[in-house]
């Protein structure tokens, strides 16, 4: 017999099978939780993600909205990259486990981007872009607070945008196209061994090799209200994400009768999201801009987790969990100022800067360690440059802000408490443009 005899060990088996299904279902929300609203462009970061829709004079119009391609007279070519640097320090309230708070739990990132765009006819443009789409992760350290219910998440989701534009009539331009979305999902939970045998280390689960392949299509539309006005839309669809990979189990006490490894599937529906926006000519080289969203993570609180760890005692699993999430509004403003003709033989040069605000996904009451998101402030600044050649180059940074991020959370039978303070995300990107 082994040392704990059946029944613990038995009992140490449904602990981590329902740590298993708690560890899914609460975790993949990391996964579709971060969609980057803006790409590292000055129209796109340095105006706080508001002048995506209205956008009809960069590249990345390819991605922010298609139809803008159609103002876009002459093919460019834009390239840079972003540095992303999260910080964010929890403050321990109840901790029924014990455990360290730890110090910065964010993961920095460098995220590249490319656009192109290409006039066919008079009426027709083509564009493509490649970014990161979604992204996140977390470094708690296997002594966390909140061990049980993650240690460490990391996502990678990145996109290659093909698009049309197509200039209906003086007015009006449509545009067309899907993103192709390779995601990438590991992460890391402690398993609570002690609640059933005290004294007995943690155990240890990891989600590994997770990635899938989905495509996003995408609509826009702008109109040309008046002379200074021009009205903005955009619309993704909804996709699936189906991921699959491996679970590893490490350092189970003796006697458990689990497979140390197996096949695992995580889908989720990632939600649609449509843009509404302004831009307004207050006066030449003068430009407001306001904008508003609204994204369908109500659509993405149905998960489903399959595991099939090959083991005749624990059969696979195969659970479908509702997390309750909310549909998130966003709202915001920007103002841009251009000094010299953008596009012309002479040197020229602006300011770009905006705020937005964005709900949270999730209540206090239903948020968990694993996507510690809450409603938050986006403030943001950029400047650009075109010289006397066919090159433009641009240096843009962004502050994200959020909520208190409290989270009470009861997992594996012990209790944690918290928010995090502060809880910022830093951008920083530069980017250079040629125009043929």
């Amino acid at each position: 017999m082994h040392r704990w005899g059946v029944a613990p060990s038995q009992k140490v088996a449904a602990l981590i099978v329902t740590g298993l299904v708690m560890l899914a279902t609460t975790n993949t929300a990391m996964a579709a939780g971060f969609y980057l609203s803006a790409i590292g462009t000055p129209i796109s970061v340095g105006s706080a993600g508001v002048g995506n829709v209205v956008n009809n004079v960069g590249p990345d119009a390819a991605w922010a909205n298609p139809a803008g391609l159609t103002g876009i007279k002459r093919p460019a070519i834009l390239t840079g990259a972003t540095v992303i640097a999260p910080f964010a320090e929890w403050d321990e309230g109840v901790s029924e486990a014990g455990g360290t708070e730890g110090s910065n739990t964010g993961q920095p990132a460098v995220v590249p981007s490319l656009a192109y765009a290409q006039p066919l006819t008079d009426k027709w443009s083509f564009g493509f872009a490649f970014s990161a789409l979604q992204g996140g992760g977390v470094d708690y350290g296997d002594g966390f607070v909140g061990r049980y219910g993650a240690t460490e998440v990391v996502l990678q989701g990145v996109g290659a945008t093909w698009s049309f534009g197509w200039q209906a009539t003086d007015k009006l331009a449509l545009g067309f196209g899907g993103s192709l979305v390779y995601t990438q999902f590991e992460q890391k939970i402690a398993i609570n061994q002690s609640a059933v045998a005290p004294g007995t280390p943690d155990g240890k689960v990891e989600f590994k090799d997770l990635d899938d392949l989905g495509i996003q299509p995408i609509l826009g539309l702008q109109y040309q209200l008046t002379d200074r006005w021009l009205l903005g839309l955009s619309w993704r669809g909804e996709f699936d994400a189906e991921l699959d990979g491996n679970i590893r189990l490490k350092n189970l006490a003796p006697g458990v009768p689990i497979a140390g490894r197996g096949n695992l599937e995580i889908d989720w529906d990632n939600p649609q999201w449509v843009e509404a926006g302004l831009k307004f000519e207050v006066k030449p080289g003068r430009y407001l801009m306001f904008g508003m969203n609204w994204q369908e993570w109500s659509e993405f609180s149905s998960n489903q987790l399959s595991i099939d760890a090959s083991n005749p005692v624990v059969p696979p699993i195969a659970v479908v969990l509702d997390r309750q999430f909310d549909d998130t509004w966003g709202f915001g403003i920007a103002y841009g100022v251009s000094q010299g003709i953008m596009r012309e033989a002479e040197p020229a040069s602006g300011w770009i800067f905006g705020a937005s605000y964005e709900t949270s996904p999730v209540s206090d009451g239903k948020r968990t360690i694993d996507l510690p998101f809450d409603e938050s402030i986006r403030l943001s600044t950029g400047y650009f440059r075109h010289g006397k050649d066919k090159y433009d180059w641009s240096v843009q940074g962004q502050l994200q802000i959020f909520g208190d991020s409290r989270v009470d959370q009861t997992i594996q039978g012990a209790r944690f408490s918290g928010e995090f303070d502060p809880f910022i995300v830093a951008y920083l990107s530069a980017t250079l443009r040629f125009d043929h």
